[in-house]
């Protein structure tokens, strides 16, 4: 269960901030589907429109092609345990191309670096000297 309110687009329509937002999302997205991440922050339009508008420019198009970013996301939803994140993500990983042996593969690394992160984590082992950058 949400601990906030999850506004529906006529509660959303109430407020032109939120009402932009969702518009634009929706545009974006080609969809006229608005998840629960953005009804829920939508009790706070300020923080709505600056995470809408920060993330519209992260995921943008760059320099990491769309799949790339959308696998990064899912690995660091996995790591900070966000269950909400981990499946909206893959979904989105799924539909920009995602395929099975392409997931299996990703979920076998992000599985690798979580064991010989907490490994080398345990052992406090040195960073080496060849891996410190020079500045």
């Amino acid at each position: 269960m949400a601990t906030h309110r999850l506004l529906s687009d006529e509660e959303a329509a109430r407020d032109l901030r939120v009402a932009a937002v969702f518009a634009d999302i929706r545009e974006t997205r080609k969809t006229d589907y608005i998840n629960n991440f953005w009804r829920a922050l939508a009790n706070q339009p300020e923080l709505l429109e600056s995470t809408w508008n920060r993330l519209r420019q992260v995921m943008a198009p760059g320099a990491l092609d769309p799949l790339t970013k959308e696998l990064i996301y899912i690995a660091v939803s996995v790591t900070n345990g966000c269950s909400y994140c981990t499946h909206s993500h893959t979904a989105a990983a799924r539909a920009k191309g995602l395929s099975p042996e392409q997931e299996a593969e990703f979920l076998a690394v992000l599985g690798m670096a979580a064991q010989t992160n907490q490994l080398v984590t345990a052992l406090q082992v040195p960073v080496d000297a060849a891996f410190q950058v020079e500045t």
